[in-house]
């Protein structure tokens, strides 16, 4: 598994399905198939997302910082 960081080319919107689907080792395009059905159960999903854009480096950053 990868560390945990948005990366700079494959983004969508913010690169969190994208650092989601890396880490976790499927295609983004899966990841974010999967969080537009999580959209319709209910629960904080858009909240959750937001809150990922912010606290998740981005991938040039993250290989900066260490």
């Amino acid at each position: 598994m990868s560390s945990l960081a948005r990366p700079t080319h494959g983004r969508v919107i913010g690169g969190v399905c994208a650092a989601l689907a890396r880490r976790f080792g499927t295609s983004a395009t899966t990841m974010r198939v999967i969080f537009l059905a999580s959209c319709l159960l209910p629960g904080p999903q858009f909240l959750l997302y937001l809150a990922l854009w912010v606290l998740l480096p981005s991938e040039d950053k993250a290989r900066t910082a260490w």
